[in-house]
């Protein structure tokens, strides 16, 4: 028996969704004194790429950064878009250091954006993971694993998307936590090869972005050459 689907219904819905989860790709690491994110910087809606520059790690403060995955939309509302959400966390940040003159540690920041979600996924849940890396100089480098129900992890390495399904399985075999910067971005681009050669969808560009006690920057924008005009 045929349903008939409302005007308002997409026809590609189901098939949208799981495009939606694969297109965004995250991982990060920490290492010995520092901690290193990256993310794919594909813009896609449905099977259209937009751009492939969409830098999509924000700068929290000077020594934390944030990568999220998820959803379009749920992405819009809580990362990009306005930053409505994580502008919110990046206030309430600042606003901490300005009241008590000490900036708030990686891990009040992540407590922070857990209880955001958690509030969020009593009303009106996001469909959203997120990995947070920072510097504190008492506690050195940190990263933070939140995903969508509001679970808050420490983790030493971690990814979101279908391309963790390659760089999970890579990190397990090749982590240490006394890395080198050299040989974290060694393994970090062994991920991104894994993730282009074996994923049926993978993301041209990547960008990687490093956290220390010299604060959060760029670190290197990986450019397919194919891509470089888009």
């Amino acid at each position: 028996m045929l349903t008939q689907l409302s005007t308002n219904q997409d026809p590609f819905e189901n098939r949208n969704r799981g495009t939606r989860k694969c297109r965004r790709k995250k991982m990060g690491l920490v290492g010995k004194g520092f901690a290193i994110v990256a993310a794919d910087t594909s813009a896609v809606h449905s099977i259209m790429l937009h751009k492939n520059n969409e830098d999509k790690i924000m700068l929290l403060d000077s020594h934390k950064l944030v990568a999220a995955s998820g959803e379009p939309g749920d992405l819009i509302s809580f990362e990009f878009g306005g930053l409505i959400r994580v502008e919110y966390v990046q206030k309430n940040v600042s606003l901490y250091k300005f009241r008590n003159g000490i900036p708030l540690t990686t891990a009040a920041a992540a407590n922070f954006t857990r209880g955001e979600l958690a509030t969020a996924l009593r009303k009106n849940p996001y469909s959203v993971n997120i990995l947070m890396a920072g510097y504190d100089n008492e506690s050195g480098a940190s990263l933070y694993y939140i995903d969508y129900i509001a679970t808050l992890h420490k983790v030493d390495k971690g990814a979101f998307g279908y391309g963790s399904y390659f760089s999970l399985s890579t990190m397990d075999w090749h982590y240490r936590s006394d890395m080198s910067v050299e040989e974290a971005i060694e393994l970090v681009d062994k991920c991104i090869l894994e993730i282009r050669s074996r994923l049926v969808v993978a993301p041209p560009n990547f960008v990687i972005k490093i956290v220390d006690k010299d604060g959060a920057r760029d670190y290197a924008w990986l450019q397919d050459v194919t891509t470089a005009a888009v």
